[in-house]
């Protein structure tokens, strides 16, 4: 009897710390998107959410977080609980462009987060509604230098890749049209397959499927060279817009504080993700690159374009006043 009931006593003295020890992950996890429906971060989630749940054993939830070119839902990825139970996704605009421009933001982008892994790489593309009268690049930059301020262009937000890309862009060519935030990718392409705005800077696997069914007019593109799929659209080193010739990526990160378990198996399980074919090819056909590197890659991936960003920012004097 008494060793029965000491056998009972020790359970209930260390039930706490073997619950504690149990392998990550516990519950279902929250995988953050800073933008809303429909933009090639929300694309490019919701294709490695199921399959990553199912290799980790608990189910991944989708949550769009939109506003402020990213920085809301990225801040409450920051604020997460550490324990690897929220996620979320890392762009150029929350983690570069946005802190670069905004001291605002509430967070530190090299500080506050855990790099997990650069998942996927993308160009960028200037498009512009079917029916705008410019019909490729070089009458394009033609019309909106005899016409500075009538057109503008839509993007995924204030601070965002898209608007200080698109700012470069303007400083280079001497060209004057005007800005148009949106709180995401999604809500921007509608407005301009609409016509309610002419033109696009856009990152490819949102914009794609667009492009594809003749809904919008590709005239450049951020990429190391010409894509297959677009044969025709000059990048911007062709164009001699070799700074403004960077790609997107698409990344998961966590909170600062991560346990080292979480982070390698979500890590891991991300890498098996992309060895599926099926998965790859939906990346793929949108016009990503599969990148798929360490987190200390992907930690040197978001300083060293959240330093270009800043440069940007102060070459060009940009504030969001």
């Amino acid at each position: 009897m008494l060793r029965s009931v000491f056998i009972v006593t020790l359970i209930s003295v260390f039930m706490p710390f073997m619950a504690h020890a149990q392998s990550f992950p516990q519950k279902q996890i929250r995988l953050i998107v800073p933008f809303a429906p429909g933009g090639s971060t929300d694309i490019i989630a919701r294709t490695i959410a199921e399959p990553l749940g199912k290799v980790l054993g608990q189910s991944i939830v989708v949550e769009n977080k939109a506003g402020a070119g990213g920085s809301i839902g990225a801040l409450d990825i920051a604020r997460g609980n550490k324990d690897g139970h929220v996620i979320g996704m890392a762009t150029v605009s929350t983690t570069a462009s946005s802190p670069a421009i905004n001291k605002k933001v509430g967070y530190d982008p090299i500080k506050d987060f855990q790099a997990i892994t650069n998942i996927a790489a993308s160009p960028n593309v200037i498009a512009v509604n079917p029916k705008f009268s410019a019909k490729d690049y070089k009458s394009f930059i033609e019309l909106v230098k005899k016409n500075p301020g009538k057109y503008s262009y839509a993007t995924s937000g204030s601070g965002g890749i898209g608007h200080l890309q698109t700012e470069l862009f303007k400083s280079l060519t001497g060209t004057q049209i005007s800005h148009v935030p949106y709180r995401g990718a999604g809500p921007a392409l509608l407005d301009t397959i609409s016509g309610k705005v002419p033109i696009i800077y856009d990152n490819l696997p949102s914009a794609y499927p667009y492009i594809k069914d003749g809904r919008l007019l590709p005239l450049v593109i951020a990429s190391p060279k010409r894509l297959n799929s677009l044969p025709h659209v000059p990048t911007f080193a062709e164009v001699g817009l070799a700074p403004v010739n960077r790609m997107a990526f698409y990344g998961l990160m966590g909170p600062a504080g991560m346990p080292k378990e979480a982070v390698e198996k979500i890590h891991a399980g991300v890498l098996k993700v992309l060895q599926d074919p099926v998965v790859r090819k939906r990346i793929e056909d949108v016009g990503a690159i599969i990148i798929a590197n360490s987190p200390e890659q992907f930690a040197a991936e978001i300083k060293a374009e959240y330093d270009i960003y800043r440069d940007i920012v102060a070459k060009l004097g940009l504030s969001l006043n």
